[in-house]
């Protein structure tokens, strides 16, 4: 009893330790800053030392959701991009039944490669290849031209119009190989035995895929996919801070860039904060809401 006792103090204490850096890691960079959120009741200034800043109270949250305050074109913006990108959410699936299902194993391999290569590459480079292609003297309007298939270049980039689409469209072939990876490995977990026996009962590859690679991945689908759904604010800042220009300004200001227009360049610290903290709340409300859903409809809790 003894030595059991003490195999698992030498055990808990080694667990501890390897978790021990990450825990610290986490508590630096993500609950230590939460004590900024101080400023959203002071009327701060860059320079002047907090005492000696006044006292505003809630002014900056009747601000951020008063009349006129943009916040709400920005939040427009960000949900109907994240509705977007939930609309998009079966196709990694999709690209995961048709990878499993792939017999010619170095093709399978190259087609895995090609679509997961883009998740790596920064939003940065993805811009200048955009640029490149899609730009009024890129070389899809070059090649129109040269094919006399349009008189008028296209102007992809700064398609207003469009723009909702256009970004759903380049994060989807930036994000769809990676996510299909998660969705390969819950193909991988399917006893096999199953699929053996569909085939003795004569099922065809259509039937099979149907009534067993489908109903496999679905919970993996479906915690994805609630996650998603407690995450509809942030849709991420690299990717419209270098594909932002004025004409598609007003489609493009998400909440993250807007929190980075207003804190960073504008120097409007208080007000920003708060947009952050609102962010939180809502996201933090999504979160618990959607675990509750999944509770009842799961049987079991995501967090």
């Amino acid at each position: 009893m003894f030595s059991k006792k003490a195999g698992w103090s030498r055990n808990r204490t080694m667990l501890v330790s390897m978790a021990a850096p990450f825990m610290i890691i986490t508590f630096i960079f993500y609950y230590i800053p939460l004590f900024g959120w101080v400023y959203v009741f002071f009327d701060y200034k860059p320079g002047i030392p907090l005492g000696n800043t006044p006292y505003v109270g809630l002014k900056f949250f009747e601000l951020a959701l008063g009349p006129g305050s943009d916040l709400y074109k920005v939040l427009k913006n960000t949900f109907v991009l994240s509705f977007l990108a939930l609309l998009t959410a079966p196709l990694p699936v999709m690209l995961a039944i048709m990878l499993s299902e792939l017999k010619n194993h170095r093709f399978k391999k190259l087609v895995q490669t090609t679509t997961t290569l883009p998740y790596f590459i920064s939003w940065i480079i993805v811009f200048s290849l955009a640029f490149s292609m899609f730009s009024i003297d890129g070389l899809v309007n070059r090649i129109l031209g040269m094919l006399n298939i349009s008189d008028a270049p296209l102007n992809v980039l700064g398609n207003n119009a469009g723009a909702w689409y256009i970004q759903t469209a380049f994060h989807l072939w930036k994000t769809i190989g990676f996510n299909a990876i998660i969705y390969l490995a819950a193909i991988s977990g399917i006893d096999l035995e199953q699929f053996d026996a569909a085939r003795v009962d004569g099922a065809n590859r259509l039937q099979t895929i149907w009534h067993i690679t489908v109903p496999g991945i679905m919970p993996t689908f479906i915690v994805l996919l609630l996650l998603s759904v407690s995450n509809l604010l942030s849709n991420g800042f690299e990717q419209f801070f270098v594909f932002y220009n004025p004409l598609v300004a007003d489609k493009l200001n998400v909440l993250d860039y807007y929190i980075y227009r207003v804190g960073i360049l504008q120097g409007d610290y208080a007000y920003a904060t708060t947009i952050g903290v609102f962010k939180t709340i809502v996201s933090l409300a999504l979160l618990f809401t959607i675990n509750q859903i999944a509770k009842k409809v799961r049987g079991e809790a995501i967090v």
